[in-house]
């Protein structure tokens, strides 16, 4: 699962009756990639698309993560945090390096 996926799960698990276009608006991606991602949990089994009546009177889908989603979502924000901590700690060494030779030319 890549990033934008990932992030598509997450949006959905906070809200499954965004439209695609929302979502779009949303993560500032294109309606098309949206789609495309949105089709990609669903053939991948994530997320399930059930059909309502919304208050606009129009026919809409409410995106539900399947427990293979659920699942999934959780393994993949624990790399997530792993991921970002490992690079949070790599820019704090750096930070200092850039300190101490900026204090070293003074």
């Amino acid at each position: 699962m890549d990033e934008s996926q990932f992030k598509t799960l997450r949006e959905l698990a906070k809200d499954g009756t965004l439209s695609q276009r929302e979502l779009s608006k949303k993560m500032g991606l294109s309606l098309g990639r949206v789609n495309y991602l949105v089709n990609a949990l669903l053939e991948k089994g994530y997320i399930k698309a059930r059909r309502f009546k919304n208050s606009k009177n129009k026919i809409g889908y409410m995106y539900i993560l399947t427990p293979k989603g659920i699942s999934e979502k959780f393994m993949q924000t624990q790399s997530f945090l792993l991921r970002k901590s490992q690079e949070y700690a790599d820019l704090k060494r750096e930070i200092e390096i850039l300190r101490k030779e900026t204090e070293e030319i003074r």
